[in-house]
């Protein structure tokens, strides 16, 4: 809330219901779903939130597919990545010490600095392909 403050944003109820809302998440929401469990606050006032918090990288956007997107906070000591179900929609968080140091592998081999990186693996959840089969 301090950087909002500090970069001139007005202070109120409805932003700081969803910054702690998203701080409380351990995996990214959907702006729908923040309306959703923000009934107080209008939908206007998530999405100008939203924007000014990925403005100021404090948020990041997780493209779930279509028009949809996630939002979660972005914390340097909690990184993980995303499986997206392409039935349902669920989005699930994952972490791999193996993916990260491949990925430092490949920007050291590219000559490459990888100052930032997100992974969405997309495919089928245990449930949906359970009633595939």
């Amino acid at each position: 809330m301090s950087r909002l403050d500090e970069e001139g944003y007005r202070s109120g109820a409805a932003r700081r219901q969803v910054v702690e809302l998203l701080d409380g998440e351990r995996c990214a929401l959907t702006a729908l779903e923040l309306d959703r469990r923000l009934a107080a606050v209008g939908r206007a006032s998530v999405y100008r939130t939203l924007e000014q918090l990925e403005r100021l990288h404090l948020v990041q956007r997780v493209d779930i597919g279509g028009d949809a997107a996630g939002y979660e906070r972005l914390d340097a000591d909690e990184h993980h990545h995303h499986f997206v179900c392409e039935d349902c929609g669920t989005l699930s968080p994952f972490s791999s010490e193996e993916l990260e140091r491949a990925i430092e592998a490949i920007g050291r081999s590219a000559e490459f600095t990888v100052a930032a990186h997100d992974v969405v693996l997309r495919g089928s959840c245990a449930a949906c392909s359970e009633r595939r089969a």
